[in-house]
């Protein structure tokens, strides 16, 4: 019988002599197959290079809404100001579905790729067991008769020589059998996350469709207002303007108080990254506090949190884990059209700091409901007070976050003219997120 350490060496030979051919006739197995014309791998390539096209078609039109912008003060500036976010948003939404297709097809593919990495392992675990059972078919065999074997001592020692060629190979051929099992992990975990993907895509192209709906429909109702005349739009903004100082006056009235009473002994030691910045690529467009725009333009002279510029339809965050504790339209309030936060949700975290998500153009939340940080909670609009699209962010500290009683949410207080009105006593938001 042969030497247990012999007999080791066997089965190792025997293996890296048998996958050997299993490894050149499986493509799979250590070399990718050609690629074929019309494949799914050259489909996916296309997709992606028709993205690229709508990024940049996107960005050459939010160059020109940048233009447009500042001329809103006029109903043709108006007019012309939502009809480039309609725009804007149909290449959104044609990026969603081509986007979708791709990632369809990037599952198929996955789906081909983890066909033949389990064939190959399954493959490779039968050559295992044949091994096995040729092993048992020599164990009685001792060394001597393996190395005389052959009728010349050459064709002895050129075996030998061949085995101790093949075991320097074994190394290597079990690499590539354990990197073909990582391999199939890291597939299923990649089908894993394309299925979570394409969730968020199909939850973002119904939502744009929907904002783009809003929008023409805003338009609509623009032109119905003023009966397409400048001078009834001028005299609704006059109107407007003093609506829109009135509501700040009161908020700040508010929470000027609620500010003074923040214990700075409970609030947590600020640290930039504590929250997410909420709006991926957006920019800062306003400061916090007494900023040169709240100085001129708000009747409280004040910013109560930071403003982020994004095109309409963007995804918006949440800054942390937490509940949500309000969410609310105050465009729904005639009183209030245009001059409040428009749509907006409110999160307390965990960390002792809540925040404030306005002027959106759609929300995904409701109260109660628990979001996880990076969670996307609504889109980027230019609801309420907003003299262009972007997000109104603002960090409040729990502590002044007042209960819910009788119809009145969390944190809330009733407005003469916006309905239940978000209020608490405002942070600098620099102080814990990381600036863009």
């Amino acid at each position: 019988m042969l030497p247990a350490r012999f007999r080791c060496f066997v089965v190792q030979v025997l293996t890296i002599i048998v996958g050997a051919g299993f490894l050149m006739a499986s493509p799979a197995w250590g070399q990718a197959a050609p690629e074929l014309p019309g494949s799914l791998r050259s489909q996916i390539e296309e997709k992606a290079q028709a993205l690229k096209e709508l990024a940049a078609r996107r960005e050459a039109v939010e160059k020109s809404l940048e233009e447009v912008r500042g001329s809103s003060d006029s109903l043709k500036g108006e007019l012309r100001e939502i009809d480039a976010a309609v725009n804007q948003l149909n290449l959104s939404i044609r990026s969603n579905e081509i986007t979708l297709e791709k990632l369809d097809l990037e599952y198929d593919e996955l789906g081909d790729e983890i066909i033949d990495a389990q064939q190959n392992i399954r493959n490779a675990k039968e050559t295992i067991g044949k091994l096995f059972t040729e092993l048992q078919q020599r164990d009685r065999e001792n060394l001597f008769t393996l190395f005389f074997r052959s009728s010349k001592l050459s064709e002895s020692v050129a075996e030998v020589q061949t085995l101790s060629t093949i075991q320097g190979q074994l190394t290597e051929n079990i690499g590539k059998l354990r990197n073909l099992q990582n391999t199939l992990a890291e597939k299923r975990a990649a089908t894993k996350e394309n299925k979570r993907r394409r969730e968020i895509e199909r939850v973002n192209l119904a939502s744009r469709q929907n904002i783009a709906q809003d929008q023409k429909q805003e338009k609509q109702v623009l032109l119905s207002a003023t009966k397409s005349q400048e001078q009834i739009y001028q005299q609704q903004l006059e109107d407007l303007k003093a609506l829109q100082a009135q509501v700040s006056e009161e908020i700040e009235g508010i929470e000027s108080q609620l500010r003074s009473t923040i214990d700075r002994n409970l609030l947590p030691i600020p640290r930039v990254g504590m929250l997410l910045w909420p709006v991926d690529g957006g920019r800062l467009t306003q400061g916090y506090g007494r900023t040169a725009f709240a100085v001129r333009n708000y009747g409280s002279q004040y910013h109560n949190g930071i403003d982020i510029g994004a095109p309409i339809g963007t995804e918006v965050f949440s800054a942390a884990n937490g509940t949500v504790i309000n969410v609310g339209n105050q465009d729904a309030y005639r009183r209030c059209y245009r001059a409040g936060y428009g749509k907006f949700i409110v999160v307390k975290h965990d960390n002792g700091l809540t925040t404030l998500y306005g002027h959106l153009s759609k929300y995904l939340v409701k109260i109660g409901d628990k979001v996880g940080k990076g969670q996307v909670i609504g889109y980027v609009g230019r609801t309420g007070w907003a003299t262009g699209p972007h997000l109104h962010f603002t960090v409040f500290a729990t502590q002044t976050i007042t209960p819910a009683r009788g119809s009145l949410p969390e944190g809330a207080i009733f407005s003469r003219s916006c309905g239940p009105m978000p209020v608490g006593g405002d942070l600098d938001p620099t102080q814990y997120v990381e600036m863009l």
